[in-house]
């Protein structure tokens, strides 16, 4: 019979009161994560909605803008971003073996392509401010003069700086299990969900993009 608290299980995971078991504690976690998941993929189409209507109404602008788009940084950020969740999945294989130094090692890479992933998207958003493709009003770029263009800066921004934050966020999440596998060694072949979990986030990360650097600079 559990205590009121939790109990530990072998390899350090610890079952909730709450659970009947440590199977049924991840299996609800992940079921958690993939709700979660799937409330994120709502918010981002939602975006994705507003790009197909004005991209529509709009679409010489769509075209002309999206030309104007740093298509080198753009394909570096998708290689950087690809490779860290082969990295972040690499992670998980490793704290299903209990080798947890190696798991810090494959979170740290994730978090350097992250970081790099973020300088590179800055220097695209220092070019834009300087030249005047912002959203609305703020617009005052004089090479794409045609009705729209503000309206695909607007989406720009408002979709990668969304992403963006992000990216921000699964580095937070990441970096915290990155020290708990350094410091604590606490993942192995019985508790490894965290690992789990933070890079099934990190994936979605990796696909919004995936959807987004077509859609944004490949029209």
């Amino acid at each position: 019979m559990q205590s009121s608290h939790s109990a530990s299980a072998p390899g350090g995971a610890k079952l909730a009161a709450h659970f009947a078991s440590l199977d049924v504690q991840k299996h609800a976690a992940r079921l958690g994560m993939w709700l979660f998941l799937a409330t994120e993929i709502l918010l981002f189409a939602g975006l994705f909605a507003c790009y197909a209507a004005y991209r529509f109404l709009f679409p010489e602008a769509w075209a002309a803008s999206s030309r104007s788009l740093d298509l080198l940084m753009g394909s570096i950020n998708t290689i950087v971003l690809i490779t860290s969740s082969f990295t972040a999945a690499m992670a998980v294989h490793y704290a299903k073996e209990g080798k947890n130094k190696l798991v810090g090692h494959m979170f740290f890479l994730t978090l350097l392509m992250a970081g790099a992933f973020l300088v590179i998207k800055y220097f695209e958003y220092k070019h834009k401010f300087h030249i005047g493709t912002l959203p609305g009003r703020y617009y005052f770029y004089d090479g794409i003069q045609v009705p729209g263009a503000p309206m695909f800066f607007t989406v720009y921004f408002a979709s990668t700086a969304l992403h963006a934050f992000h990216v921000i966020i699964g580095m937070t999440v990441l970096a915290i299990i990155m020290v708990r596998a350094y410091r604590k060694g606490d993942f192995g072949p019985n508790n490894y969900t965290a690992v789990e979990l933070g890079s099934m986030y990190w994936h979605l990360v990796d696909l919004v993009w995936i959807f987004l650097f077509p859609m944004l600079y490949l029209v």
